[in-house]
């Protein structure tokens, strides 16, 4: 069994309940978007803040990101890909809700956050199971993978 599959299979213990799961699907997005933002908001050295690769700017977000695939990919090239474009989306809807709601990126962020992390929990009283990050925080990491991999299920694409 590879280290992706024991990963996948662990966090996947204390997420059996169906609005458990249903709650993740919401939450998890959400925490990403709101996770992205708080970093984004802090403030970067000046000479970081003049840096960009290809029109994308580096600061800790994208700097963030790019630890977090580098991880994916150790556990899966193919999940490491189709997070990229969750990524992307995500970060794109982060920045839509910035430029929609008046309050500064870091405020509609730890609003978002919190809201969240209330639902995970909730979440997980429902369960009747701790949250899997509580055992090993790299499980923080393997939330969205849990998700994008039950989509590629469905999809057929084997990749753990």
């Amino acid at each position: 069994m590879s280290r992706l599959q024991k990963l996948l299979d662990e966090y996947g213990e204390s997420h059996q309940n169906p609005v458990n799961k249903r709650v993740h699907w919401i939450c998890v997005p959400a925490i990403i978007v709101s996770l992205l933002g708080l970093i984004w908001s802090i403030p970067v050295p000046e000479a970081m803040s003049q840096m960009n690769i290809a029109g994308i700017p580096i600061n800790w977000a994208t700097l963030f990101i790019a630890f977090a695939m580098i991880y994916y990919f150790t556990l899966s090239a193919q999940l490491a890909l189709g997070m990229l474009l969750v990524v992307f989306l995500l970060a794109g809807t982060g920045y839509l809700l910035a430029t929609l709601i008046p309050l500064p990126l870091w405020g509609t962020s730890l609003l978002l956050f919190t809201l969240a992390w209330i639902g995970q929990f909730w979440g997980h009283k429902i369960e009747g199971k701790k949250p899997s990050f509580l055992k090993d925080v790299q499980f923080l990491l393997i939330g969205p993978v849990w998700l994008l991999n039950m989509i590629y299920q469905r999809l057929g694409i084997r990749v753990a």
